[in-house]
């Protein structure tokens, strides 16, 4: 009723062992997660005007990265500060998440305290 497939499927699921594909382990990934979160929270950081926090989050990527150091903001978004202060809070929070699963003190610090920067920001302009 129906032909036999005479022919080998192109298709295949498993890599063949002259072709091995490279694989990232878990503290890689969480490593290009973490500087990921922290460059974006350096973005905002530096639409701030906050150079000396940005600096600090700048050598934490570069450590992450391997000593490359990260391409600093140049352009701005015209946002207001509470915006950009709500923005740079989520952006900690996201980086202290991964930091702590990675067991990352210093970047868990540094997240930690641009949080609490950033929080007491929003609170002087709420109350203003």
């Amino acid at each position: 009723m129906y032909e036999p497939i005479r022919t080998k499927s192109v298709h295949s699921t498993m890599a063949t062992d002259d072709a091995p594909i490279p694989h990232r382990s878990r503290e890689d990934e969480l490593d290009i997660q973490l500087a990921g979160h922290l460059s974006a929270l350096l973005a905002v950081t530096d639409e701030l005007g906050l150079t000396e926090a940005g600096d600090a989050i700048a050598r934490q990527i570069a450590r992450l990265r391997g000593g490359l150091p990260p391409v600093r903001h140049a352009g701005l978004s015209g946002a207001d500060a509470d915006a950009l202060h709500t923005r740079a809070h989520a952006l900690a929070g996201r980086a202290l998440v991964v930091a702590a699963s990675r067991a990352d003190t210093a970047a868990a610090i540094l997240a930690a305290g641009r949080m609490d920067a950033h929080a007491a920001a929003r609170a002087l302009t709420a109350a203003s």
